[in-house]
Parts: C-alpha cells; sequence; structure tokens
C-alpha cells in the first residue's frame, strides 16, 4: 500500500487530529482497521464523506496524509537507501 491508501485507512479510524496520536498508536489503528475489513470499502466511505463534507473531508484528509507521512517516515528512508 502506499500513502495514499493509508491515508484513506486512516481516515476511516476514530484517531481525531485533536488528540495528537503518536507514530505508534497511527500504525496500530491502521492495522487493525486493515484487519477487520476491505480496504474498497475503506475508499467508498472516503469518496462519500468527500462529496457529503467536503469542507470536513479535505481537513481530515490533509491531516490522514501529513500523519501518514510521519508515521511511517523510518519505512520511507529504509527504502530510499
Amino acid at each position: 500500500m502506499n500513502a495514499s491508501d493509508l491515508a484513506q485507512v486512516l481516515f476511516t479510524t476514530t484517531l481525531q487530529a485533536s488528540e495528537h496520536p503518536t507514530d505508534e498508536r497511527v500504525r496500530e489503528a491502521i492495522g487493525e482497521r486493515l484487519r477487520a475489513g476491505d480496504p474498497a470499502r475503506f475508499a467508498a466511505y472516503v469518496a462519500q464523506e468527500a462529496g457529503d463534507h467536503p469542507q470536513e473531508y479535505a481537513e481530515r484528509m490533509r491531516w490522514a496524509l501529513d500523519t501518514v507521512d510521519r508515521a511511517y517516515a523510518p519505512c520511507h528512508q529504509l527504502i530510499a537507501a
């Protein structure tokens, strides 16, 4: 999965930006969500939210993308090496 896919999964979790979750908690929440359901279902949920609540969607997706980049940064560095 790429960062965009992981951000979509994170978007569907109950984690909130206001909680300032640790990188470990973010990875844990994404893993739990992936074990619990179908990634295609997550994409459909994200698309529905984008249509129903575009302003909130944009803010949450920016947070999800930034958070995934931070939470998985060590992995990105290993891949690039």
